[in-house]
């Protein structure tokens, strides 16, 4: 799935995800929990204000964002 993702860039253009929307809703990064490389990729899995737990991919041959994975956070 697609997604808007806005981006720190400094050393290099999209370093890491700060913001991102889904549909109507528009969320920030509060943690990044983990980052890993793929062949032509990045992934991100962070957690978002909403407490949710995201992976956000980023291919760097397209330049584009998408959502490879969501998870709930667990309820109080």
């Amino acid at each position: 799935m697609k997604v808007r993702v806005s981006a720190y860039s400094g050393y290099k253009a999209n370093e890491r995800p700060t913001s991102f929307v889904l549909g109507d809703h528009s969320y920030q990064v509060e943690e990044i929990l983990d980052q890993w490389y793929g062949p032509e990729a990045i992934y991100f899995k962070v957690r978002a204000n909403d407490q949710n737990v995201y992976i956000l991919k980023y291919d760097s041959v397209a330049e584009e964002w998408s959502l490879e994975s969501f998870r709930q956070a667990p309820a109080s």
